[in-house]
Formats: structure tokens, sequence, C-alpha cells
């Protein structure tokens, strides 16, 4: 059994595609970019605004479902530039904290047709 999560307090699903299933003990949530919820609009180019902005979009998931940041497995960050890789993880690390962070995978994408430079997706326990 799966449920959709739904919240206002992140960017709306762009196509046929839920922000996050609960299923099976886990959240999985979607790919989150930097768009700000109220704006739908990314509001700033530097990389680290983008990073808080898409990490508060998926904190606001995972405490739609029920979870929380402390209870993520693994994440995958995807960067339009890896040299953007430590202002990235300076702010990854004041959200993600504790004994045992999840495990995660950071990557180059290529080029993106707006001005986002960060993707996030997730699984945590629900």
């Amino acid at each position: 059994m799966k449920k959709a999560v739904l919240t206002n307090l992140a960017p709306k699903p762009a196509g046929p595609y839920s922000q996050a299933i609960v299923a099976n003990g886990f959240v999985f949530v979607a790919g989150q970019i930097p768009n700000d919820p109220a704006t739908g609009k990314i509001e700033s180019d530097d990389l680290a605004a983008q990073t808080e902005r898409t990490l508060e979009n998926v904190k606001a998931i995972l405490e739609a479902a029920g979870s929380s940041l402390d209870k993520l497995v693994k994440v995958n960050v995807y960067l339009t530039d890896i040299r953007d890789f430590k202002a990235m993880n300076e702010v990854y690390a004041r959200y993600i904290k504790g004994d045992a962070p999840p495990v995660r995978t950071t990557i180059e994408m290529g080029a993106c047709r707006d001005a986002r430079k960060i993707e996030i997706d997730c699984v945590a326990l629900a």
C-alpha cells in the first residue's frame, strides 16, 4: 500500500508525479529543486541559497509525510557544477546532523533549462 504526500510548503509537482510516496515504512521524496513554494520561482542564483531552499523543500515534504531530516537514510545530490560541492556541503552539514548521517551520492548533472544549480532526492524512514 502506498500513500501520496502533498504539501503547500514545497513546490507543487510539475508533472504526473507526487512530491513523495510513503510505502513499506519509507518515504521516497521526488527530486526537489530550489523553487520557492510561495512564488514558484528560483529566487537566487547563489548555490548556497539554492541548497538551503532545496533542503527546506525536502524538510517540508518529509514533515508532511510524518518523517524528518533526522530519519533520512539515502540522499542523492545533483549539481550542475561539481565545483560547487564545497558550498553545497557547508549548507548540507547545517541541516544533516547526528551520529548516523544518511548515505549520500553527489554527482554533476547536465545543464538545466532553468536557473537551478541543484536538485536533491532522498529516502527516509516513515
